[in-house]
Parts: C-alpha cells; sequence; structure tokens
C-alpha cells in the first residue's frame, strides 16, 4: 500500500456501510475500517450481526474489524469473512469500554499478551485454510451464517488468497506499555499495527500522546510491519505532519471523518454541499439496509453534517426527533438558504 497511510479508523456504531460508502465516494481513504464486531456471537449464528461488513466496490481496501476472546470463534470469523470478500481482518485489542474490556477482548487483550498472540494465529489459521479450499460447513460454521452469506454473496465470487491480519490497540491497559507490547506483537508477524495514543484508563480523556507513538513506531522499523498512528487528529494538514514528525507509516483518523466525508481530501464543503450530503447520506442507508438497520442509526450523522449553521440547536432537535427519511428530506429542503457560521 503507497504510504503515508491514511485511513478511516474502525469506530463502533459508527462506521456502518452507508457512512463508509459517503467517505469512499466524498475523499477516498487509503483504507477503510467496518466498526468492530463480535466473533462470539458470529461463531454462534447471530446472522444479523453480519450486516456490519456490508460493503461497497468503492470502500475497498475495505478490513473487517472483529473483537472477543475466543480462539475457536476467530478462526470461524476469519473464514466467514474471506468468503465475503474482505480485504484484511483487524483484531480489536483497544477498545476501552468497560463491558469489553472487562471481559478480557479489547484493550484488556494487553494484559494477556499470551491470548492476544493466540487469536492472531486463529485468525491466520482461518485464512490459510480458507484460502486452501475449506468449505464453511466444514469449517463449522453455523447454518444461519451460511445462509445469509450465500444471500449476500448472489453474483460475486471472490479469489482465494491470503488475507492480511492486523491488530488496533493502546499504548497499554493503565500504564505506558507501548513499546514492550508492540515487541509482543510482533512476534506473530501481523501485517499492521495500529495503536491508539492513549491508555485504557484515560478512555478519550487527555491528549492522545504521539511522542509514545513514535518510540513505538520505532520499534516496527525494519520489521516488515507497518505502524499507524491514531487519535486527536484534526485535518488532513495534521495527520501528514504527524506521519512526519514521529516516523510513522500512516495513520487512521476517527472523529475527525464524523460528518465529513471531504476529510481526506481536504475539503471544505459549502453549505449546498452539506444539504446534499444529508440526503445523499439517506438514500445510501435505505438502498443499503432496507429493513436491517433502524432508522435511528442515521440520526447521528445527520447531525454532525450540521455543524455551523444558524440556529443548529433548533436543525439538530428536529433531526433527532424525527421519525423517517421523507421527513428528514422536508427538514434540509428548509434549511437551504441558511448561511454558515464556519
Amino acid at each position: 500500500m503507497e504510504k503515508p497511510i491514511l485511513g478511516l479508523a474502525p469506530m463502533d456504531g459508527v462506521t456502518d456501510a452507508a457512512f463508509r460508502y459517503m467517505v469512499a465516494t466524498h475523499g477516498k481513504a487509503s483504507v477503510i475500517f467496518t466498526e468492530f464486531t463480535n466473533v462470539e456471537g458470529l461463531a454462534r449464528g447471530a446472522a444479523k450481526m453480519l450486516v456490519a461488513f456490508l460493503y461497497d466496490e468503492i470502500e475497498r481496501p475495505v478490513v473487517a474489524q472483529v473483537f472477543g476472546t475466543e480462539v475457536e470463534s476467530y478462526y470461524k470469523a476469519a473464514v466467514m469473512l474471506c468468503e465475503m470478500g474482505l480485504d484484511g481482518i483487524d483484531i480489536n485489542m483497544g477498545c476501552p469500554a468497560k463491558s469489553v474490556a472487562t471481559k478480557g477482548a479489547g484493550a484488556g487483550l494487553i494484559q494477556t499478551p499470551a491470548l492476544a498472540r493466540e487469536l492472531i494465529r486463529s485468525v491466520k489459521r482461518g485464512i490459510k485454510d480458507w484460502s486452501e479450499g475449506i468449505s464453511l460447513e466444514k469449517a463449522g460454521l453455523h447454518e444461519d451464517i451460511i445462509a445469509e452469506i450465500v444471500q449476500m454473496k448472489v453474483g460475486r465470487v471472490f479469489e482465494r488468497r491470503l488475507l492480511p491480519v492486523s491488530v488496533k490497540t493502546r499504548i497499554g491497559y493503565d500504564s505506558v506499555v507501548a513499546e514492550e507490547w508492540v515487541r509482543v506483537l510482533l512476534e506473530e508477524r501481523p501485517a499492521n499495527i495500529t495503536m491508539h495514543g492513549r491508555t485504557l484508563k484515560q478512555m478519550y480523556s487527555g491528549q492522545a500522546d504521539w511522542e509514545v507513538l513514535g518510540k513505538a513506531a520505532a520499534v516496527c522499523k525494519g520489521s516488515g510491519v507497518s505502524f499507524l498512528g491514531n487519535g486527536d487528529i484534526k485535518s488532513m494538514d495534521d495527520a501528514l505532519a504527524k506521519v512526519k514528525e514521529y516516523g510513522l507509516d500512516g495513520v487512521l483518523v476517527g472523529r475527525a471523518v464524523m460528518g465529513n466525508p471531504w476529510f481526506f481530501i481536504g475539503h471544505e464543503p459549502s453549505v449546498e454541499e452539506r444539504i446534499a450530503a444529508v440526503k445523499e447520506h439517506c438514500d445510501a442507508f435505505e438502498k443499503i439496509f432496507g429493513d436491517k438497520l433502524a432508522f435511528h442509526n442515521i440520526k447521528k450523522h445527520l447531525v454532525w453534517y450540521l455543524k455551523g449553521f444558524e440556529g443548529v440547536k433548533e436543525m439538530r432537535m428536529q433531526l433527532m426527533m424525527s421519525s423517517g427519511f421523507d421527513e428528514v428530506r422536508e427538514i434540509m429542503s428548509s434549511l437551504k438558504y441558511l448561511p454558515p457560521t464556519f
């Protein structure tokens, strides 16, 4: 992949297929990640969870992110994601949410390095078996998952190949152990390591520590494993400056892209473009999900597009109280003459 890598970070409840489509359409990132999905649920047949891995060809390369702690569930998830034609599999070892980390998943894996390494091996094993021709049935996938994948794949056949496995993590659990932790991960030769510049204990408070990220990146030099930084990127200029200053292969950007699919081309949208994007996002959401994802899931996205408008509070309230796409379009049509306040 061409460097610097400037990608869209995985964000729970944010990087769904409609949002990723908007980013890919308006400002192509180097790589795009799905929101994280639980491997145990997938392994047990929760076919509805596969909606997280819907994607459009325009998004490629698109990488599926998963989380959990069960080794065999990672194997099954790897096989199903290969079968769905994703371009890579990323293991979440950085989520700080209590519901995830206290169960040993996400950033909790920083405390169990042996398990973390085993999970990487399990994903690689699933990918290898799929590349060599294993069927979904023989891999032990649940019948409901198989049926859903068959439906999702109608008319599409994907080359059986080895996909890259990557890890997204943090600089530590309750203290900074970034360099030591990177050395542990390097033992399993992931294709890439992305590191967020905060510990789990910090959650999202304070500032991301890019000095630490630079030291962790140095550990990867010469290993053949790329290293991406993550945390508090504000603009493309900011992203490129951090890549250069801290010796990174690139960055993943999260919150700065919310309501701003133009981020990766550094474009400042006009009022008309923002209004058009809201309508386009609604169209994409309806087309992609149909009745697979409830309308309320799009509301936060629509509100994010409205940053900088006069009367923004009232507009946001209207959108958050809306109950359908026609109502949203009506609201937006009434906003087209309002001036921006950038």
